[in-house]
């Protein structure tokens, strides 16, 4: 799949990489889709006859495009920006997950781990055990510039 998506730069993204999935979970994949239409092409060329296959584009700003279905046994959704990759909320939440989860001792990824077993989405439930008030997802990219002793210190406190 990656390489059916080379030309987007494409990268694995979510639970699955950082170790907290749990069932149902799914393959997040996120692109840099400069050209949209090129982007759904490609993506419906390789992917439409997929179970549950559906493809739309968001009204919001940007206008991103995400594509889900299952493949091989996996759900996937893969998401599509004309941003780059690196400056994609979802890939700034999974790099700052990545660190946080890098840094811990091993209570930052049971907490978590735990309140996923019980239904929280990821970006939630590493604010509930940072103790990150508002929006979770705001909450997160607040810290992708934070230091590794900042982190650590947060860390710390749990």
């Amino acid at each position: 799949m990656l390489e059916s998506l080379r030309a987007f730069d494409p990268r694995v993204v979510g639970t699955l990489p950082l170790g907290l999935a749990v069932s149902g979970s799914d393959v997040d994949i996120v692109c840099h889709a400069l050209d949209p239409v090129g982007f759904a092409e490609t993506i419906w060329r390789r992917y439409h006859s997929c179970a549950d296959f559906l493809i739309c584009q968001w009204t919001s700003a940007g206008r991103p495009l995400v594509a889900r279905f299952v493949w091989g046994g996996w759900p996937f959704e893969i998401f599509g920006a004309q941003r780059p990759v690196d400056e994609q909320p979802g890939w700034l939440h999974f790099e700052i997950e990545r660190r946080l989860l890098a840094l811990d001792d091993g209570r930052l990824r049971s907490a978590v781990a735990r309140l996923r077993s019980q239904g929280a989405k990821t970006e939630p439930a590493f604010a509930a055990v940072l103790e990150i008030a508002g929006d979770p997802y705001r909450g997160l990219l607040d810290l992708v510039h934070e230091t590794d002793h900042q982190l650590r210190a947060r860390l710390n406190g749990l």
